[in-house]
Parts: C-alpha cells; sequence; structure tokens
C-alpha cells in the first residue's frame, strides 16, 4: 500500500493555499428527504472541504507544486488530513486546542439542503504561528486566501497577511467575498475571483448582463485589484486582465451534477495556465476547462475528468492542449 504523503513545511516556487475554516463535506443522498422525521440515506461520501483545500487538491490534480495550510482541530481535523494525505496534498495545518474541525452536511433529495458547522476557536497565539509559518514565503511563491473565516474573527485579517507580505513582492490570489474581498483590494491582489452574485452583492446590485460584469470588475481594479475574473457558471467567464483588457469564454457543454467547487476549480486551472503560458487567454480557457469539469462531477473533478475536456480546449486555442499544456 502506497504511504501518504508527509506533511511538510513551506517550499519555494511552491503555490500555498490558507483556508482558515476548513470541513469534512459528508454527502448524502436520500429519497424524499422531510423535516421532522426520520431519514435513510441512500448513499454516503465523504469529502475533504474549503474553498483553498479545494484549489490545492485541483493543483495537485494538474501537476502543480502546491502547499494546503490553515487550522484544524479535534478528531475530525485528525480525519481532514488523512484524506488530503491520500489524496498526495502536501499539508501543513496548524492544530488549535479548542473546537473541532466543522463537519457539513449536504443532503441531496428532491431538493437540496446543507448544515454547516461552526468551526473551531482561532486565538492569537495561532494567528502568529500562521504569521510565522507565511514569513517563510518569498517572491518566487504564490499565495492564495480562499473562503470564509470563523466569525469570531476580525474582516480584516485577509488584509494583515497581505500588508505583513507586502515587501516580498509575491502574487496573491483572494477568493472570498463581503469584507474580506473588499479589505484586501488595497494592497493589489494579483487575482480576485467574485461569482456574478457575489460581484453584485459588492456594490449592493442586481448583475444582469456582461455589460454589468465589466462595469463593476473595473470597479474592483479601480480599488486596487490588479485582475478580475468572474466566473459566470453555465455563461462561462469574464477576465479583466491587467492592461483593461476584457476577455470572455463561454462553458464547454456538459450535464451538470453539482457546483460546489467549481469556482475553486476555476482559479487552479486559472493560474496553472498563466504560470505554464505567461498569458491571459490561455489562463481564462484552461480556467473554464477545470472549473467546468468539476461541475460535471460529483466532487472535484480528476485529472482525467480535467484531460477529457482538454481536445475542446485545445480546438479554442488552436493548437494541441498537450504542446499548450505540458504536462496535463
Amino acid at each position: 500500500m502506497e504511504q501518504p504523503v508527509p506533511r511538510q513545511k513551506f517550499y519555494r516556487k511552491m503555490i500555498t493555499t490558507v483556508t482558515f475554516n476548513p470541513s469534512l463535506d459528508y454527502v448524502v443522498s436520500v429519497d424524499k428527504f422531510r423535516t421532522g422525521t426520520l431519514n435513510r440515506t441512500k448513499t454516503e461520501k465523504i469529502f475533504p472541504g474549503g474553498k483553498g483545500i479545494n484549489v490545492s487538491i485541483m493543483l495537485a490534480e494538474l501537476g502543480m507544486e502546491t502547499v494546503a495550510c490553515g487550522f484544524t482541530a479535534g478528531f475530525t481535523g485528525t480525519m481532514l488530513l488523512r484524506l488530503l494525505d491520500d489524496r498526495g496534498v502536501r499539508n501543513d495545518f496548524i492544530t488549535v486546542a479548542q473546537g473541532f474541525t466543522r463537519i457539513n452536511v449536504k443532503i441531496r433529495s428532491d431538493t437540496a439542503s446543507e448544515l454547516n458547522g461552526q468551526g473551531p476557536v482561532i486565538g492569537a497565539a495561532d494567528i502568529r504561528r500562521l504569521y510565522e509559518k507565511l514569513d517563510g514565503l518569498t517572491s518566487d511563491d504564490v499565495l492564495i486566501l480562499a473562503g470564509t473565516i470563523p466569525d469570531a474573527m476580525p474582516q480584516t485579517v485577509y488584509m494583515e497577511i497581505m500588508k505583513r507580505l507586502n515587501g516580498k513582492k509575491m502574487k496573491v490570489v483572494v477568493d472570498t467575498t463581503g469584507n474580506l474581498l473588499k479589505n484586501v483590494l488595497a494592497c493589489h491582489p494579483f487575482l480576485v475571483k467574485p461569482n456574478g452574485d457575489e460581484l453584485g452583492d459588492l456594490f449592493h446590485v442586481r448583475i444582469s448582463g456582461i455589460p454589468d460584469v465589466v462595469t463593476y470588475g473595473r470597479e474592483l481594479q479601480r480599488m486596487g485589484a490588479v485582475n478580475v475574473l468572474v466566473s459566470l457558471g453555465k455563461d462561462g467567464a469574464v477576465l479583466i486582465d491587467e492592461s483593461g483588457n476584457v476577455l470572455q469564454e463561454a462553458a464547454p457543454a456538459g450535464k451538470v451534477c453539482s457546483a460546489v467547487g467549481a469556482g475553486d476549480s476555476m482559479v487552479a486551472g486559472f493560474l496553472t495556465g498563466y504560470l505554464k503560458s505567461g498569458e491571459y487567454q490561455t489562463a481564462l480557457k484552461l480556467g473554464i476547462c477545470t472549473g467546468s469539469a468539476t461541475a460535471f462531477c460529483e466532487g472535484l473533478a480528476g485529472r482525467k475528468d480535467i484531460e477529457a475536456l482538454l481536445p475542446s480546449l485545445g480546438r479554442l486555442l488552436g493548437t494541441d492542449a498537450g504542446q499548450a499544456f505540458p504536462g496535463l
């Protein structure tokens, strides 16, 4: 039996993801789920969850060097690390003393229901330990701050991390919502990735088409973001790059199984495409391909799922996908 990949410290030229509030996602299917009575499951699956973790899993599938970090607690945290080891994802989480890594229950029935756990208590000393780890990063590294934070934590924590690392001149990707996102814009993140609804919520408007996406995406740039990638589900995505160019791509055809993790997969694909090619158009195409592959799966897409969509990606690029993305 293969030995699990040991948890290791940060590496140079590494893509590091931070997940403050990871989870075990317990996904069950139930015939005609009803409240107030006993329901029995038909199927049960458990996945490591959390936006940064999802990005690291997909980066590993794409052959990129990545390490997932953040905070875990209790026996559920131990299980989370085991699941990451089983998937070959390097990880370096901080174990905190109070609480448990949350369990998110996702019920698939005639309607979908979810129950998300609270997560552990993260104290000031735990935050200092994270800062000390991140101090080891260099300008060659990429940092991804993704997802929500526990309710008791300040909405400025991502901003404080970026301020601390400002002198390193490294690329930072931020995929979150609300004030957590707004607060980091002045620190000039390399990429932010709201979806259409999240973009509208930031400005208290309803996004009704591509012109609205461009208008409010440019506003995020005016506020400090370098590149703005807006995911639009079946309508693909729009990228407003650092030069102000607007790039738009449609999603490939396929049957959507679940949108969970699709946006995180898009981030992983986009970053992989950009780091391999240095081209935003190529990055956008691979991001959409990877996000769509996950949308067409139960859980995150695997390498074979992504490869199945690469021929259509290659035609879009006007070249062979294997040449465009060596190693895929």
